[in-house]
């Protein structure tokens, strides 16, 4: 895949009764923000921007960090935005209305 910069959204849903959901989203958030990836967390999907190969490894990283830490069961929801010839960026498409 090429090095210009793509947008994600993930959206993790805990099916979980071992505690609050909130709290196992609250983790894959933590996880977003350590990464020191381009994001920007939203009420109900976290938007990422980086290349393609470090948008997909914190999308990993949350995935597998909920998978290690018990949560029984999740959804993660992503949607991707690839331009082959150039830079997606989150301000490109929403900046106007900042």
């Amino acid at each position: 895949m090429h090095n210009y910069i793509i947008n994600a959204s993930i959206q993790i849903v805990p099916i979980v009764q071992d505690k609050h959901p909130y709290e196992w989203v609250d983790k894959a958030i933590a996880i977003i923000q350590q990464s020191g990836i381009k994001h920007d967390v939203g009420a109900f999907a976290t938007v990422l921007e980086g290349n393609y190969k470090e948008v997909m490894k914190v999308i990993d990283d949350v995935n597998e960090y909920l998978y290690s830490k018990g949560c029984a069961e999740w959804i993660s929801n992503v949607q991707i935005q690839i331009r082959s010839k150039g830079d997606i960026t989150g301000d490109e498409k929403t900046g106007k209305f900042k």
